[in-house]
């Protein structure tokens, strides 16, 4: 069975570009190399990644484009290019009309009304190509139940045809420190050790509610640390880190990991800070809420300054002194090679039932 994965690009980036170096490096583990290696469809692929050497690359040029027409084109040219690679099953991990797994994780309806935005034209043609591909998929894999939410009630799919499964973390890179070494990373971060530290891992800083934090959290004695883009006009307890390779270290470094997005599918970053000992203060609506323990999380309410400056003086004093996340965090297995299982198995079902 050929195996085949789209997506925006093979290279460091957040959000699905990540969960499919995952998917990558899951089947290369299960065996699938050599001529069973996986066919990777992307407009971007940086050969200088391990992962580029097990799989075998399909780059779709679409830079000659206007930025609208990319992703349509894109799609238009996979049918093509996957005949092509003689690929059984394709994983879609973007917006394409020909995979038969469709992943699913967030939709653009769904981000319109939380973020409030009136449609454009632009959003049309992305909705259309979205629903186009639930439409043809055989199957969808919600990377949350409110993905699963979204997907029945806003696009009418049904609920047979989804599959909810947790995105995979790499528990070899993410995971906790002893204290002496938590110690030297404050240190390499340049955090103080009565400093209060809160990680806002972001490139995408009014979505992921900066704005909010700097608002609730103004004229507290806390360091709002930001590690990916830099901020416009920071506050004055807001401190930049740059890009961090290492966001694991940065992790680990902090006391807690904070966002507070108007809309978040899952938020993988919830469940990389709890597996590094650090807990998080997020917002009721984000999707990893209902996978973290509730020892290791501190909810406020969506959109609510006052609420968030509540939660985070109440987390300050109730981990002061106290230990780092420890035990079980992670309410399901997160473990790359039990997620790459789940999808081979619902590959080969596909490939069964032609």
């Amino acid at each position: 069975m050929r195996i085949g994965i789209s997506a925006n690009a093979l290279k460091h980036s957040g959000g699905l570009e990540r969960y499919a170096m995952d998917l990558v490096r899951g089947l290369a583990a299960a065996g699938f190399d050599g001529r069973t290696k996986p066919a990777f469809f992307a407009r971007k692929i940086d050969t200088s990644l391990p992962e580029s050497r097990l799989i075998e690359a399909h780059r779709i040029k679409v830079s000659f484009l206007p930025g609208k027409l990319r992703d349509a084109y894109f799609s238009w040219a996979l049918k093509r290019a996957r005949r092509k690679a003689k690929v059984d099953v394709l994983i879609g991990c973007n917006r394409v009309e020909g995979s038969e797994i469709a992943i699913c994780g967030g939709t653009h309806i769904g981000f319109l009304r939380a973020t409030g935005r009136r449609e454009k034209r632009s959003d049309t043609r992305q909705i259309a190509l979205e629903r186009r591909q639930y439409a043809r998929a055989e199957v969808i894999v919600a990377h949350s139940d409110m993905m699963r939410d979204e997907l029945r009630t806003l696009y009418g799919i049904d609920n047979r045809k989804i599959r909810v499964l947790y995105p995979p973390v790499d528990r070899a890179r993410f995971s906790a420190v002893d204290t002496a070494e938590r110690a030297r990373l404050r240190e390499q971060f340049g955090f103080k050790a009565d400093e209060t530290v809160l990680l806002f891992p972001s490139s995408s800083h009014v979505r992921k509610g900066l704005p909010l934090i700097e608002q609730a959290l103004a004229g507290m004695n806390v360091v709002i640390a930001v590690a990916g883009r830099a901020p416009e006009k920071p506050a004055p307890n807001v401190r930049y880190l740059g890009y961090a390779k290492n966001i694991e270290d940065a992790y680990r470094a902090a006391d807690f990991t904070i966002l507070a997005s108007s809309y978040e599918p899952f938020g993988l970053v919830g469940i990389e800070s709890v597996m590094c000992g650090t807990p998080v203060i997020f917002p009721a609506c984000i999707g990893c809420c209902d996978a973290i323990a509730d020892h290791a999380k501190h909810v406020f309410k969506s959109g609510d300054a006052g609420d968030l400056r509540r939660v985070v003086l109440d987390a300050i004093g109730a981990r002061r002194g106290a230990a780092r996340v420890s035990g079980d965090a992670v309410r399901y297995d997160a473990d790359v090679s039990s997620h790459v299982s789940a999808l081979v198995e619902l590959a080969r079902g596909i490939v069964k039932k032609r």
